[in-house]
């Protein structure tokens, strides 16, 4: 793959540029050398005329993209985009809620912390859980009800 791309490396980002533009050219080579790539599981040699074919398919995609975020730009209002002003009080219960959260997440057991970061920080499933830390799946389940109830208690 290495030598099919320093060969034809050039040219086909010619080719992508002449779709995307220049600016974007680089980026949507390494989309499509990342798709072909973590296609080409068995690393099959690979013909420079499929190259080109998934260069051009990658290009397009992100023609559509773009234009998606263009419309959806387009669409809303600027004060969409702005974030509400927090007024004093707001913030001062906010902060005092993420200190008791804080202190929760700290008391709890080592396993149980382990096992409700990895799931609510990471997002990491329970079965990812189970297989990581070796827990049973009902026991990962046990665990993170546990430390959501103690969450729960820490802002009652």
């Amino acid at each position: 793959m290495t030598e099919l791309f320093l060969a034809e490396g050039p040219a086909l980002q010619r080719r992508v540029a002449r779709i995307v533009g220049q600016e974007d050219s680089a980026d949507v080579m390494q989309e499509g050398f990342l798709r072909l790539w973590s296609r080409a599981a068995d690393r099959l040699a690979l013909h420079p005329a499929y190259l080109a074919q998934c260069l051009r398919n990658a290009s397009i995609d992100w023609l559509r993209r773009e234009r998606r975020q263009q419309a959806l730009r387009r669409d809303i209002l600027p004060e969409q985009m702005a974030c509400p002003p927090v007024e004093a009080p707001q913030a001062v219960i906010a902060t005092d809620e993420l200190r008791r959260l804080n202190a929760a997440i700290r008391a709890m057991p080592q396993q149980q912390r382990l096992v409700f970061l990895l799931n609510r920080r990471h997002g990491c499933t329970y079965r990812e859980i189970a297989k990581a830390t070796g827990l049973s799946d009902s026991t990962v389940e046990r665990e993170i009800a546990r430390a959501l109830r103690a969450c729960h208690g820490a802002l009652d």
